[in-house]
């Protein structure tokens, strides 16, 4: 409680507001890339407590909404198999793929099951070896050591019959390619949590390369209060760099020994993002020496090219281009008791949060 209440405290955020107010002079677009952000930034209506001039923008920030929708229709088509459990978060239930989704295959028939983390999989396996379990690994640099380590389980185990489907993607080389899009971007409100694994060094190369600054970001309102106020002075300053407000969970190296046990399992490879397209090294495949507990590898698809909804902008929200409010769906044909769009399903969507915030 001592961190809740400190980080809420309303004498502390209201200075951190006449601060930002006194330093803020002209335009500064600063954009966040954690859907954690995004939900709390909008929960505690933090735009209202900024100047006109600084400008929040949700990047691709949420693991659920930039999973592609080739990798939902893989799912669906594992679902389909005899003898198959798709072993999921819940959030991911409920993405649109091109025809289905996985739960609507569940109320077709489709084995389809929600669990919490991937060792709830694990174990399902090893209850039901007459089932194969496939659990979507999907998330940030926060939850691939998780999976990495399931699969090593399941390796000392010798189970066979659990299989992992990996979209799990790294954040840096996303950030790289919304900068090189040309999306006027004055600092970035860095995830934490991804920091926490990571460290913050790996952002080291959008000041170094950019001149884009940084700040690794804590959670709570005066987390991100601070942290747009660290932007604000960098850019004034014109001495972009990367600095850790959130320095009670991250430092510059981040946690070695999760980092150690993503290298064992996973190696860097092209992956799609939703609305940014295929980014080089920026998805996780799971290595050689650990293929035999891949689902790509072990069962083989011939998988139909993905179709997108055209109406849905998805794909510009994560961009940074567009907000939800720009959509023809938003609120209409699309809200989180029906969701068209990606961004719609999570909790940490952008159209999701601003659905329910704004």
């Amino acid at each position: 409680m001592r961190f809740i209440e400190e980080y809420r405290n309303d004498d502390l955020i209201g200075r951190l507001a006449g601060m930002i107010r006194k330093e803020a002079h002209g335009r500064y677009n600063f954009m966040e890339v954690c859907g954690g952000h995004t939900a709390a930034i909008r929960r505690f209506g933090l735009p209202s407590l900024l100047p006109e001039g600084i400008n929040l923008i949700s990047g691709p920030g949420c693991p659920v909404c930039v999973t592609s929708t080739g990798f939902i229709d893989r799912l669906v088509a594992y679902s389909r198999l005899s003898n198959v459990i798709i072993a999921t978060f819940g959030d991911l239930m409920r993405v649109p793929g091109s025809e289905s989704s996985l739960a609507g295959e569940r109320s077709a028939g489709a084995d389809v099951r929600v669990v919490f983390s991937g060792l709830d999989a694990l174990h399902m396996a090893g209850r039901d070896p007459s089932k194969t379990v496939i659990f979507p690994g999907i998330g940030f640099e926060t939850t691939a050591p998780g999976t990495a380590v399931v699969i090593k389980q399941a390796a000392a185990a010798g189970l066979k019959n659990f299989l992992v489907l990996s979209a799990h993607k790294l954040m840096p080389p996303a950030m790289d390619a919304i900068v090189r899009d040309g999306l006027k971007i004055d600092g970035f409100i860095c995830p934490g949590h991804v920091a926490a694994i990571s460290g913050s060094d790996v952002f080291n190369f959008l000041p170094e390369k950019y001149g884009t600054g940084c700040v690794v970001s804590g959670f709570e309102p005066v987390d991100l209060l601070q942290s747009v106020l660290m932007l604000v002075l960098q850019k004034n300053s014109r001495n972009p760099s990367v600095e850790i407000q959130y320095s009670r969970a991250v430092t510059r190296t981040g946690n070695t020994r999760a980092q150690r046990q993503l290298h064992e399992v996973f190696e860097p490879c092209d992956s799609t993002w939703r609305g940014l397209g295929m980014i080089a090294g920026s998805g996780l495949s799971i290595r050689e020496s650990f293929r035999h507990w891949d689902a790509c590898e072990r069962i083989a698809l011939d998988m139909k090219p993905a179709v997108e909804n055209n109406l849905c902008i998805c794909g510009d929200i994560l961009r940074g281009i567009k907000i939800p409010s720009d959509c023809s769906l938003f609120r209409k044909a699309c809200s989180p008791g029906n969701p068209v769009g990606a961004c719609m399903v999570s909790a940490e969507g952008t159209c999701n949060t601003f659905f329910r915030y704004s």
